[in-house]
């Protein structure tokens, strides 16, 4: 079967979506009335919400004024690849053409970067070295355990010593 791609432009209405919940759902309810909204007009089979993906920065613009707020219309960009749809921004707004084009410099640089090769060990030499490791690992838990013991000793050494009461110095009073 060929590979069917489809992309059109939407305002979807949300207010009245969004009018008939309680507070602290409407930015919720807008995003469901999206999936609905889109699911209806580019037909996916059995209007199947799971199968509408929303971009990132799309959702993350919905729910900037919190769940309180929703924007009361949208303008989305549907584009429709075999059976999912995916919806973006009709127009993409200044910021995300900036976190967009940042990112992509970083996978550049990140790309860009020369691997460095460590020579190649034979497997003795490697195993060796993790032993010696470990080995030293041990020796300083061991080392860590006698401290702690040392200094259990010294406290409960303390805790069996008497004080011997200092007699106080009673300080006579200046007459005048």
């Amino acid at each position: 079967m060929t590979e069917q791609k489809t992309e059109r432009e939407f305002i979807v209405p949300l207010r009245k979506a969004w009018l008939r919940t309680p507070n602290y759902k409407r930015t919720s309810k807008a995003v469901k009335a999206i999936k609905q909204f889109v699911a209806r007009h580019m037909k996916v089979p059995e209007r199947d919400v799971s199968k509408v993906k929303l971009d990132v920065y799309f959702n993350n613009d919905l729910w900037f004024r919190g769940r309180k707020h929703p924007p009361s219309k949208v303008k989305i960009k549907a584009r429709k690849e075999e059976e999912i749809v995916y919806v973006t921004f009709a127009e993409e707004p200044q910021y995300v053409k900036f976190i967009k084009a940042k990112q992509s410099k970083i996978h550049k640089a990140v790309e860009e970067k020369p691997e460095i090769k460590s020579e190649e060990k034979p497997k003795e030499e490697v195993a060796v070295e993790q032993e010696k490791k470990t080995e030293e690992k041990e020796k300083e838990a061991s080392v860590k355990e006698q401290k702690i013991k040392e200094a259990e000793l010294q406290a409960k050494a303390q805790k069996h010593v008497t004080k011997v009461k200092e007699p106080k110095i009673q300080r006579m009073a200046l007459k005048k």
